[in-house]
């Protein structure tokens, strides 16, 4: 069986990965189950990049394969913000960020709120192989949180095709058309094709 490090310390998205990526042929080991801990600064420009910074430093300090996630809101009324810096885009909570975004948002039409959460998945093997690929969900931006599900930007996050926002959706059923979900199952497929090599 092969085992690969996630690098990431967040829970929520360390269960999202497992769920999708976990079989009878891999497992997902957490930094913690690897006895290694790294945080390095995220410099890159795009998701891609700073996924691959974080799954080198990972790969690196465990001797590995390591996988990493970037993800971000992007809001179309607002050129793409709050983007690489979603989970920086203010000092805070969640709920502060979510209180920041409406709030830059409160003059906007219901129907200029367009916006999608765009996922990066990095992989990164001990020989330098890499590789990255991208997932992308569309919503829209609502003026209040509906849900208690989720985390970050989900409950503002309204998914037109479910009717619900991210906070809403069950796990399955967030993992089904999710940024994260569509970029893992992607990735998915390109682990298998590289493995086959």
């Amino acid at each position: 069986m092969d085992t690969y490090v996630i690098a990431t310390n967040n829970a929520h998205k360390l269960h999202e990965i497992r769920d999708i990526l976990e079989n009878d042929r891999r497992k997902f080991v957490s930094m913690k189950e690897a006895g290694i801990a790294t945080d390095p600064e995220e410099t890159g420009t795009t998701f891609e990049e700073n996924a691959l910074i974080k799954a080198r430093a990972a790969c690196k300090a465990s001797g590995m394969p390591a996988l990493a996630d970037d993800s971000g809101l992007e809001v179309d009324a607002l050129n793409g913000e709050p983007g690489i810096r979603s989970a920086r885009y203010c000092q805070g909570s969640d709920q502060d960020r979510v209180d920041f975004l409406l709030k830059k948002m409160e003059n906007v039409p219901d129907e200029q709120r367009g916006a999608q959460f765009v996922s990066a998945i990095a992989c990164v093997y001990p020989d330098g192989t890499e590789f990255a690929i991208r997932g992308i969900c569309r919503g829209v931006i609502l003026r209040e949180n509906h849900g208690e599900g989720g985390f970050g930007y989900d409950p503002v996050f309204f998914v037109p095709e479910k009717a619900k926002t991210f906070s809403q959706l069950t796990a399955e059923e967030k993992n089904e058309i999710s940024h994260r979900g569509k970029a893992l199952e992607a990735f998915a497929k390109k682990l298998e094709t590289y493995l086959k090599k």
